[in-house]
């Protein structure tokens, strides 16, 4: 072993690759597989999008731009959220264009936290931010809500905060949920802001999935909580852009100039080309979720029902694209055991719910950002398999 590996950053031997990722590389070489596990529209970029990224380049939009993102795409994500959300942020200084919304929980993250600090998170949930917390030094505490319908109730935000005193940083709230596609209503966003208001902590709202929202308005914390909220969001899952990595970062004056020190070190700027493509999505294609969200819509209702009838006890989503079911009574209840016998023996793959972390463990998540064709045939591979399992 190269002598060098023991002088990594030790906070490095705390983290992985995600149990979606390597569960997802795991099976990937089983032939015939049909995989719905990663969290990508399985539609193509609208073509008008297309269009003006190619139009960016015959323009020669290849050079840096400024590191807080292009002036027009920043004036286009204001009017974005304005439109859609009824929120008000200055595009010069108080919107940041990220690679990503990846990126922009880092650069959030990473601008908070010092060692001993503590974050709040509802569980289960998305994978992407504890490493980042632990490369920060810091601590994440869950906060399961499986008993409550995956719903963070105030209450159980109130006593988290007070057991876990001044220590506690930051909170992370991601609604519509990966991966429960659980979200929340105006009531409930309100409650949860009357809590937060009363601590000193900054909140961090990844909205990523807001436009797939399809049971209710969705309603931002960033409406009710603005001087405490980072908020998040982007056009990866709304656009069908999850390539083009373009995300971006909301928040008041004063911590949008200390995150952007953060931001400039990790990426210098968002890539040009997709700026300019961003703009047109954000105004011309600003109806282009929902175009996609009556899709899924239908895609859940038929997944839903499947699983009920298999005998999943499922919260129905009212937004993103997945189900997360828990595994019937009499088979495995492993997750990850369940996830490779049913990938090896019938051929589909599907997450388990151990990659959100400890309450996910009994559960599956299936990602339903597939063809109706493909969740016919995944939905006939489920049901084969579970009634060829012998009782466990």
């Amino acid at each position: 072993m190269n002598p060098l590996t023991e002088r990594f950053n030790k906070q490095v031997d705390q983290i992985a690759v995600s149990l979606i990722r390597q569960f997802d590389e795991r099976v990937s070489g089983i032939e015939g597989i049909l995989k719905l596990t990663l969290g990508e529209p399985d539609f193509n970029t609208p073509e008008h999008i297309k269009d003006a990224g190619k139009q960016a380049i015959n323009d020669n939009f290849s050079h840096y731009s400024g590191m807080a993102g292009l002036s027009d795409v920043r004036e286009a994500a204001a009017y974005f959220v304005k439109e859609k959300y009824g929120l008000t942020y200055d595009a010069q200084k108080e919107i940041l264009v990220t690679v990503g919304v990846t990126e922009a929980i880092s650069a959030s993250l990473l601008a908070i936290l010092e060692a001993g600090d503590k974050v709040l998170l509802p569980a289960p949930i998305y994978p992407g931010y504890e490493p980042v917390i632990t490369l920060a030094g810091a601590q994440a505490v869950y906060m399961d809500t499986s008993d409550n319908g995956f719903v963070l109730s105030p209450e159980m935000l109130r006593e988290t905060l007070v057991k876990e005193g001044p220590a506690v940083k930051a909170v992370i709230l991601n609604y519509p949920s990966n991966p429960t596609g659980v979200t929340y209503s105006r009531e409930e966003v309100q409650a949860l802001a009357e809590v937060l208001k009363e601590y000193p902590v900054f909140v961090i709202s990844d909205e990523v999935y807001s436009e797939l929202s399809y049971d209710q308005e969705h309603v931002s914390l960033a409406e009710y909580l603005p001087d405490q909220t980072i908020l998040l969001n982007g056009l990866s899952k709304s656009h069908a852009m999850t390539g083009w990595r373009i995300g971006f970062i909301f928040a008041p004056q004063d911590l949008t100039a200390e995150i952007i020190k953060v931001h400039q070190y990790l990426v210098t700027a968002a890539a040009t080309i997709s700026q300019k493509a961003a703009v047109e999505a954000l105004v011309q294609g600003i109806e282009d979720g929902a175009k996609m969200g009556e899709e899924y819509r239908i895609r859940r209702d038929f997944v839903y029902e499947k699983l009920k009838q298999f005998g999943f006890e499922v919260a129905k989503p009212s937004g993103a694209f997945y189900l997360f079911g828990k595994i019937p009574a009499g088979q495995i209840q492993d997750s990850m055991a369940f996830c490779v016998d049913l990938a090896e023996k019938n051929q589909l793959a599907v997450i388990p719910g151990i990659a959100f972390g400890k309450a996910g463990e009994g559960y599956i998540r299936i990602s339903y950002a597939a063809s109706r064709e493909a969740l016919a045939e995944a939905m006939k591979r489920l049901g084969n398999y579970l009634q060829k399992q012998p009782n466990q």
